[in-house]
């Protein structure tokens, strides 16, 4: 962490006038954040929030006993060691985090931040290992991307960090903005406008005017790589002040800056090759164009737009061309249950996407399901195709029809065995079976769905659904021959 001392966390948030409270220490030397007491390490700054069940000033005590320098708190809690009163301890928060990023920026800090309806962590995974390799990275173990989990993240950024990978989500319009305030983006990444949480934001233009901001956050000297297969991100190129990088998939974008992938082929594991282009500014200032080939390691066709961006990220800060293209090639999988296949002694394949889960999502993995099945098919000939689907959270008024139009996409795609999980199981089911997928079966709960999946060797199974139910225990169940377990609490994290 960058040094800073109760002192300068002090001056940053006590409001004018109001002073720190009689025997401060102004040189205790703050070593980290935390919002969770079990967490907490000697040097630690606590910060008191308030949660959907407990409310952390019950837990300053245990944080002083942890080791805690200094607890920041909305009202005082007697006998609970060192705090600083204030009105929004999170705001505060806020404050701190800006406070560090100015330092780092000052020092040779670069900030790239991503944004987009789906495939934020794994771009982000990609990127940081893009950037591992020129200088010291820090970036969010796994998606801490709220105005809780960025501060965190900057929280491990130390003097000699050279770029901090940033994942921005949102529950509504302008939380992107207020986290841009805490960390300025030099490089803004938009993937993609889905659907997914809808139902928070009111409208798919909604989502587009929130992932927008991140956008208009650059200065003239910052760069947006906008994806230009997505006529909503897009659009952002008239919101920003940036240079613009236009990013897209089997085809020439048609940009005057623009990095995009060509040939694309997929092998036997659901893993892709293609031709990585790119047409940038040379030194003198003159269109120069350069290609490369890339073999990704990670799952799934949808990874070559995340490798795509990744990369348009990557050569925005100076990263050699064919630098990106190696590490590119190199990078693999960092976060659990983001397409995390695993295979069962008898030929089981088992694919672990249960993190997250919205229409567009649902249908990527589905692809990659069939993809991978279908390159099994020579060694498994018999073998079936499973899909465990729970339900897709936030997604408002077209939940239903949302639904109904995956579970016929999972029989279209040659799906043979569907179970349909949750309150939009059965919905699920009903419109595969009138797909015409006859093996479609609605399961109770996480322990019937295991049951019902019946899997025999060289069967492929894809188990995916919002993380609020917990799909992993399946997967793992599947995987393992054990019953389905209580899952961990999910990182925090937003669209």
């Amino acid at each position: 962490m960058i040094e800073l001392t109760t002192g300068e966390v002090a001056d940053l948030v006590i409001e004018s006038g109001a002073g720190a409270p009689a025997g401060f220490e102004r040189d205790r030397v703050i070593t980290d954040f935390s919002v969770d007491s079990r967490k907490v390490q000697p040097g630690a700054l606590f910060v008191a929030l308030p949660g959907e069940r407990v409310d952390g000033h019950d837990f300053v005590g245990a944080a002083w006993a942890a080791g805690a320098a200094l607890a920041l708190v909305a009202r005082e809690v007697p006998g609970a060691g060192p705090q600083l009163v204030v009105p929004d301890p999170l705001l505060a928060l806020g404050r701190i985090t800006r406070h560090l990023i100015d330092r780092a920026k000052a020092g040779g800090l670069r900030v790239i931040a991503i944004t987009g309806s789906q495939g934020k962590t794994s771009t982000k995974d990609l990127l940081a290992q893009l950037l591992e390799a020129e200088a010291s990275t820090v970036a969010p173990l796994g998606n801490l991307n709220t105005e809780i989990g960025v501060p965190l993240t900057v929280a491990r950024i130390d003097a000699g960090t050279r770029f901090l990978v940033a994942e921005h989500g949102a529950r509504g319009v302008g939380h992107i903005h207020y986290l841009c305030e805490l960390t300025p983006p030099d490089v803004s990444v938009v993937l993609n406008v889905g659907s997914a949480h809808v139902g928070e934001f009111g409208s798919v233009e909604a989502i587009a005017q929130a992932k927008g901001e991140l956008a208009e956050a650059l200065g003239p000297d910052g760069s947006a790589v906008l994806n230009a297969d997505d006529r909503l991100v897009w659009a952002m190129r008239e919101r920003t002040a940036g240079r613009v990088v236009a990013t897209g998939v089997g085809h020439d974008p048609g940009s005057d800056r623009a990095v995009w992938a060509t040939r694309l082929t997929g092998d036997r594991t659901g893993r892709y090759a293609f031709t990585l282009h790119a047409r940038l500014p040379d030194e003198a200032g003159d269109p120069a164009e350069t290609a490369g080939p890339v073999r990704l390691r990670v799952l799934g066709r949808h990874q070559v737009g995340n490798a795509v961006a990744a990369a348009a990220a990557a050569l925005a800060v100076g990263v050699r061309f064919d630098d990106v293209v190696q590490r590119l090639s190199a990078a693999e999988a960092r976060s659990r249950f983001r397409m995390e296949a695993a295979e069962r002694p008898d030929g089981v394949l088992v694919v672990n996407d249960a993190y997250n889960a919205n229409p567009e999502s649902m249908r990527a993995a589905i692809d990659a399901l069939t993809e991978l099945a279908a390159g099994r098919s020579q060694q498994w000939p018999d073998a079936r195709v499973w899909a465990v689907l729970g339900d897709m959270l936030e997604l408002g008024d077209s939940a239903d029809s949302e639904h109904r139009a995956i579970g016929r996409y999972a029989a279209q795609r040659g799906v043979h065995r569907l179970i349909g999980v949750g309150e939009y199981g059965p919905v699920f089911v009903g419109a595969a079976r009138k797909a015409g997928l006859a093996e479609a079966t609605a399961a109770t709960d996480a322990e019937e769905a295991v049951r019902l999946v019946e899997a025999r060797p060289g069967d492929t199974v894809l188990v995916k659904a919002s993380r609020g139910l917990a799909l992993d225990t399946v997967a793992e169940a599947i995987l393992t021959g054990q019953p389905a377990a209580s899952s961990a609490a999910a990182e925090g994290g937003h669209p």
